[in-house]
């Protein structure tokens, strides 16, 4: 889930300085179960059990049953993040998915519409589709993983998104910085080493940043906890989505030691790579985009922290021994960038 050392072009969708989101005035208490009834009853839906919440906090996300005892997901959009043209383009990416023969979550239609309108809030309709755990430590998932990656960049690289933005250093890195700065959670004491270790890893990162980017159409989020198991992967959530470089939807699906994901990605490629090219070029900035990514995330927190869920979800954010352990962060991930990248076994 940006902040500037570069000037801002007034707000947007993502801008953690959009009104009313930056000040805290919006919260979902106004979404209770009857208005959720209701909601669903507009589109012809009878909920008949009640509405299990899943684990969601940008959005609100729910499964429930019918009267005919059959299973959904409704899915809430936090106002004022993104446009109904936005939303679109994401129902259209994952049904342009389907239609290539990915298994990915898509949105029903219903009265030939998929973003449906109820007292201000915007909501989607998915199928419940359960599921194991991906496992990513398990090479044959990931072979698989990396096959169909492969098929949803052959997909995403057809044209690029008109309105959702492209992943990049002002988004992920400059406007975070200006929010961090506003905020009041980071100690006294810590400032000055938080935002010298910060502006050393923005510096690191714009220095390996490419000018010139083939960007795509992307998953945008695709760790392990957004694919499910079933005899095969189920891609879930594109409420990320956004154009960048393919790299992007391979990077976070590796974890451990430097060998471990060496091995891991060249599973992922090698099967990636029987359905579409990779530029092996982009290898180089999966830190960068590591970085990005740690940046963001600390200032999505911060931005949400008006939101009476996030406390709860996140009770150590406010805590100094969280933002201690961010500074210390910082200088790990300057060593990251500073070591070799990883690449790809010798083929023999």
């Amino acid at each position: 889930m940006n902040h500037s050392t570069s000037p801002q072009n007034g707000p947007t969708p993502n801008d953690p300085q959009s009104p009313n989101e930056a000040q805290g005035h919006f919260h979902f208490n106004a979404l209770t179960p009857d208005l959720i009834w209701f909601a669903l009853s507009s589109i012809g839906i009878r909920a008949e059990s009640g509405f299990l919440p899943l684990n969601s906090y940008e959005n609100r996300v729910y499964q429930f049953s019918d009267e005919e005892r059959v299973r959904y997901v409704v899915k809430f959009y936090r106002p004022q993040r993104w446009s109904d043209e936005q939303i679109l383009e994401e129902h259209a990416f994952s049904d342009a998915l389907v239609d290539a023969d990915i298994p990915m979550a898509t949105p029903l239609k219903i009265n030939d519409q998929t973003l449906h309108h109820y007292q201000g809030y915007r909501f989607a309709l998915f199928p419940s589709l359960g599921g194991r755990q991906f496992e990513v430590d398990n090479l044959d998932q990931l072979e698989q993983v990396g096959r169909y990656l492969g098929r949803i960049h052959r997909v995403g690289a057809e044209h690029p998104f008109a309105f959702r933005p492209t992943i990049g250093l002002e988004e992920y890195l400059y406007q975070p910085r200006a929010l961090l700065h506003e905020t009041q959670m980071i100690p006294s004491y810590l400032e000055h080493s938080f935002f010298h270790d910060l502006d050393a890893l923005i510096q690191h990162i714009e220095a390996q940043w490419p000018a010139d980017r083939a960007s795509i159409r992307l998953h945008g989020d695709c760790h392990p906890g957004n694919i499910l198991w079933r005899d095969g992967p189920l891609f879930v959530d594109l409420d990320d989505a956004r154009n960048g470089l393919a790299v992007q939807d391979i990077w976070m699906l590796l974890s451990g030691e430097r060998h471990e994901k060496i091995t891991q990605l060249d599973t992922l490629l090698e099967a990636y790579q029987e359905f579409n090219d990779f530029d092996t070029n982009q290898l180089k900035l999966i830190e960068p985009l590591r970085g990005l990514r740690m940046v963001h995330y600390m200032a999505w927190l911060a931005k949400r922290w008006q939101d009476p869920a996030f406390p709860i979800a996140f009770p150590w954010f406010n805590e100094p021994k969280y933002w201690e352990g961010q500074v210390l962060a910082f200088k790990e991930q300057i060593a990251n960038l500073e070591e070799a990248p990883l690449s790809l076994l010798p083929q023999w």
